[in-house]
């Protein structure tokens, strides 16, 4: 096993080397350059809000125009977005996540979504030469040629609505521009990748909820979602749908990608993948190695009741090293993001990929993905492979641009024949099970 882990390293290393080379030719950073001149490149989720406020909520500390990459103390890590960087990187939009734990429930989650969201237009009104809050498509291109970042807003769980459709409208008219229908927990009206199923997707209520996003104009995001749960939206969307940050599951089988199947309901829906860069969802053996650690963590320290080296942390600790040395991680490289987006293209459509990096809410990228500054590079790398200056421009942000563009299409359609809906989930699917 241990032979195989750094044959597959080793594998992967050059892959990167080589792409690097690549990456460097005069002739692909034209190239690149040109299209994101032209074209906002657009990432569909980065979670500094919530970063900011682990650190106190104050926006302007961290500074951000500071480079934040360097750890701030031994064992910790830096950020992976500032504005030197974001400049590298020649930006041009990000959906901001105002991510709340899953955990969260009731009147609180309302509230802390909403100074979640303040933080976001926080960093605008703070580094008003830098970014821009947009709302609609137009908006985005606007900003974008004015050389700033356009800053939407997404929010990363529909428990952070608890339950009211009157609320998601007041998120929506405080600038919120997608929705993730769950995060890492099931709602009471939904189904999450990562919980055991309780509803076969979405109940009555959670139908209403994606009904009532369209007649907004809020995209609504199916990452974190089960596949039932895709399906079921999918099934009653009048709008294309987003997944804002997930991968290809024919690449890699994990729960939170998106299977063939599935990319062919996309297709339909003229829907966007934006493929994320965690790395467990980027490589099934990153995943596998990171389940097996987890077990030989949980073997060598369990409090309260077991593990052991129980109540013996540096025994603990020790073990656990040693187990690292014996049982190195797979690489992941930025070439293998490149394989998701390419296999989506492929299966759902060059209309379909985009780009979700999931930015400071995952604890490790790939080599070669490390900032914002890196975006540049995969492109550079699916021009490599002969991706045409087209086709380019819908990765990096042309087809979500789309995708917005045309919600909001039917969200003016919708609003001229329907209300706003007030339906209630004791209406719709009986009364709050627990």
């Amino acid at each position: 096993m241990r032979r195989l882990m750094i044959a597959v390293s080793m594998v992967a290393l050059a892959w990167s080397s080589a792409a690097s080379a690549q990456m460097s030719d005069p002739k692909i950073a034209a190239r690149v350059n040109k299209v994101l001149a032209g074209t906002p490149l657009i990432d569909g989720h980065n979670d500094l809000p919530g970063e900011i406020r682990r650190a106190g909520g104050k926006v302007g500390a961290p500074d951000l125009r500071a480079d934040l990459s360097k750890p701030k103390s031994p064992g910790g890590r830096g950020l992976m977005t500032d504005i030197p960087r974001i400049r590298a990187g020649h930006m041009g939009g990000q959906f901001w996540s105002v991510f709340i734990p899953a955990s969260i429930d009731g009147p609180i989650a309302i509230q802390m979504t909403l100074e979640q969201m303040d933080i976001v237009k926080g960093m605008a009104q703070l580094y008003p030469d830098v970014f821009e809050m947009a709302y609609t498509a137009d908006d985005v291109v606007r900003i974008h040629k004015s050389g700033k970042v356009a800053s939407l807003i997404g929010i990363e769980g529909g428990h952070q609505i608890n339950d009211s459709l009157p609320a998601l409208r007041q998120m929506y008219a405080a600038g919120a521009r997608y929705m993730t229908l769950t995060h890492a927990l099931n709602t009471r009206w939904g189904d999450s990748a990562t919980a055991n199923p309780q509803h076969d997707g979405l109940t009555p209520f959670g139908l209403e909820v994606v009904r009532e996003m369209n007649r907004m104009g809020m995209l609504v995001d199916l990452s974190h979602v089960s596949e039932a749960t895709m399906k079921d939206a999918l099934g009653v969307a009048q709008a294309p749908v987003i997944f804002s940050h997930s991968g290809a599951k024919a690449v890699a089988d994990h729960a939170r990608n998106v299977s063939d199947e599935v990319l062919g309901l996309v297709a339909k829906n003229r829907g966007v993948v934006m493929v994320n860069f965690m790395t467990t969802y980027v490589l099934e053996a990153k995943n596998r190695w990171a389940a097996d650690r987890a077990a030989e963590q949980a073997r060598f320290n369990a409090p309260p009741f077991g593990g052991l080296y129980i109540g013996q942390p540096d025994k603990a600790k020790a073990a656990l090293d040693a187990w690292d040395k014996a049982h190195p991680a797979p690489a992941v490289t930025l070439s293998m993001v490149a394989d998701h987006v390419e296999h989506i293209a492929r299966i759902c459509g060059v209309d379909c990929p985009g780009i979700g990096s999931d930015f400071d809410g995952i604890p490790d990228t790939p080599t070669g993905l490390e900032g914002v500054d890196k975006f540049p590079d995969l492109l550079a790398e699916l021009a490599r492979r002969g991706w045409s200056d087209a086709d380019l421009a819908k990765v990096a942000g042309g087809n979500v641009l789309r995708a917005l563009r045309e919600s909001e299409a039917v969200a003016k359609r919708l609003q001229a024949t329907t209300q706003p809906s007030y339906a209630t989930i004791a209406e719709l699917d009986g009364p709050k099970k627990p």
